[in-house]
């Protein structure tokens, strides 16, 4: 990705062909601060294996490489020479030095995802870095002040959406309370031979261009059962399409050009992790894909999450977890029997799925359990609540029992006449007396297609499609951190952003308006500040700022768990806290990136 300053030149320059492969050995070689770092040894990108030790000096080399996958073959941007690239291993305390390379015939750029640098050394182009020209080496260097599992990728151009990205596992400086046996990546993409501008270009023609399940005559007694009545179906029918919507547009991209990968393989490359049986497995997932959120089960397995974006959690036991964009989870498993087990992460939309196997040896396949049946939006994703097909404004019951609501944050501006607040939970309440700024609902215009009228908190929804089916999924209001945050003083200033867009137009922002029509977020050095999100949508959005921890405000106190990517549920309304600590200008956008490059992009300076 880029700053969207830059990516309009950039976007018509691009070069996409087809296809990846996963195998291959490495250019890039970690190397120790001592006079032996030669004997190090290349690392297989796509196997998923950590390097066994821990290195304060790594060596990168960007450059195009030709690489297939599902008979596919393209020059491909990569680190190393593979898709995804080398997974670089640190240790917590150290500062690093990472030589980067760039060997192509275009600027490009490393920017470090959720790791706290210096604003000189984030990698976003355009901002604070001058991003990396053909033929030179910039050389990052930082000290970690964190430990977990993140990601790297480039933030040029169209760069991240070709393949240029890999993982990074940073050892804690203390002993780890989730050792286990065994350790793999699990590095979730997707893949396609669609030039990306290509993409764009048929999106902003059609946004429902690649969503080939559309509700059609056969699916409306279906419907109109769900509904209650033909009526009802009717109404909710005509709703969306007076709004020139689809209820069956889950993702933009689908499944009809892409292919989904683990670990850089395609569902029918089987990539293997082994264990032993008895042996504790963690698997660090990390979803680095363009555009597609992955739903991610292993039958016969209990999951036990573990840490959310790097940061320890207190464990959840699961079956099953949504991963955003840009997100990461890890999970312990501990398999008993002798037999194979399936990793299945199916896309939201269910038109594919990456896939690969557990096993206490090589070879073995473990059967594929059929996808679940695809999710449909519905009013509440419209940003109207709770309604029914068919209500209307005048039809909803507004006096509803909140009893056992659990809130955490400032009630101001929630404004919902006859609420009963009956035994709603106040006692992790901060009401400081802040000020806000809030720009109130934008307008209808070329630029936004809809307004949420009556947002709900939806933490503790685990996602369309996910909610009853049988299985323990995750949500938001599980995630615990282990320990209280480090700055417990309330918030002094509330920034209200809309997340907007025009489906039809293919155009995404905040407040209603595009990057280039908005200035910068400024925040005081030392600020705390609540950021509070109002998705107008119909669509769920990674929003990732850089450079700044996002505490998210889920109900569990001060210990508010750190997150890098807030997901934005439709028609729902967040907060998290950030504390403006370290100087700069930061770049704030949705993860996803035609979103990002369509718009959806600001600056954050703090000064």
């Amino acid at each position: 990705m880029t700053s969207p300053s830059r990516s309009r030149d950039g976007l018509t320059r691009r070069r996409f062909v087809t296809g990846f492969g996963s195998g291959g050995l490495l250019a890039a070689l970690p190397r120790t601060s001592h006079a032996l770092s030669s004997t190090a040894v290349p690392i297989r990108a796509s196997s998923g294996i950590i390097p066994p030790h821990p290195s304060d000096r790594w060596d990168l080399k960007v450059g195009h490489t030709r690489i297939s996958l599902d008979g596919k073959t393209m020059h491909a941007p990569t680190v190393g020479g593979t898709v995804p690239g080398p997974i670089l291993r640190f240790k917590q305390g150290d500062t690093v030095s990472i030589n980067v390379t760039n060997t192509l015939d275009e600027p490009t750029s490393i920017h470090w995802h959720g790791i706290r640098t210096p604003a000189n050394m984030d990698g976003v182009p355009g901002l604070s870095f001058g991003g990396i020209a053909p033929g030179e080496t910039f050389t990052y260097r930082f000290k970690l002040h964190q430990s977990g599992t993140y990601w790297y990728h480039s933030h040029s151009g169209m760069q991240e959406a070709m393949g240029l990205y890999g993982a990074m596992v940073i050892d804690p400086r203390r002993p780890d309370p989730n050792t286990c046996d065994r350790d793999y990546v699990i590095f979730l993409a997707e893949w396609t031979d669609v030039m990306p501008h290509d993409i764009v270009s048929n999106l902003k023609m059609q946004d429902d261009y690649y969503v080939f399940r559309q509700r059609t005559a056969a699916s409306f007694p279906k419907e109109a059962r769900e509904a209650g009545s033909a009526g009802a179906a009717l109404a909710d029918r005509l709703a969306w399409s007076k709004m020139r919507m689809a209820a069956t547009d889950i993702a933009d991209v689908s499944g009809a050009i892409y292919t989904y990968t683990l670990n850089g393989h395609a569902p029918d490359m089987n990539w293997s992790g082994l264990f032993r049986p008895g042996e504790k497995v963690r698997l660090r997932f990390i979803n680095g894909s363009t555009m597609t959120f992955f739903d991610i089960r292993i039958p016969g397995l209990e999951m036990l999450v573990v840490q959310a974006d790097g940061n320890d959690i207190e464990p959840v036991p699961v079956d099953e977890f949504r991963i955003g964009v840009a997100e990461s989870y890890d999970v312990i498993v501990q398999p008993k029997d002798e037999r194979a087990y399936a990793i299945f992460a199916q896309s939201e939309d269910r038109t594919g799925y990456a896939s690969g196997t557990l096993a206490p040896r090589e070879g073995m396949i473990a059967p594929l359990p059929p996808m679940d049946p695809r999710p449909v939006r519905t009013m509440v994703d419209m940003g109207m609540g709770n309604m029914k097909p068919g209500e209307s404004m005048k039809d909803m019951e507004m006096s509803e029992d909140m009893s056992g609501m659990k809130m955490d944050g400032d009630m101001a501006g929630m404004g919902i006449p006859g609420m009963n607040m009956k035994g709603m939970d106040m006692s992790h309440m901060a009401m400081p007396k802040m000020e806000v700024d809030d720009p109130g609902p934008p307008p209808i215009n070329v630029e936004n297609q809809m307004r949420a009228m009556m947002p709900i908190d939806r933490t503790g929804s685990p996602g369309d499609g996910l909610e009853n089916n049988g299985r323990r999924v995750l949500n938001y209001r599980q995630l615990r951190a282990t320990r209280p945050g480090a700055d417990l003083r309330p918030p002094t200033r509330e920034i209200i952003l809309h997340l907007t867009g025009n489906m039809e137009r293919y155009i995404w922002g905040f407040n209603g308006r595009k990057f280039s029509e908005s200035g910068p977020i400024r925040l005081k050095l030392g600020e705390r500040v609540r950021f509070t999100l109002i998705n107008d949508t119909m669509m769920e959005h990674p929003i990732h700022l850089h450079g700044l921890w996002s505490e998210l405000e889920n109900g569990q106190g001060d210990y508010r768990p750190y997150k890098h990517t807030i997901i934005s549920q439709p028609g729902s309304k967040l907060s998290y806290l950030v504390t403006a600590d370290t100087p700069g200008m930061w770049a704030y956008h949705c993860h996803l990136i035609y979103h990002m490059d369509l718009g959806m992009f600001r600056t954050v300076i703090v000064a």
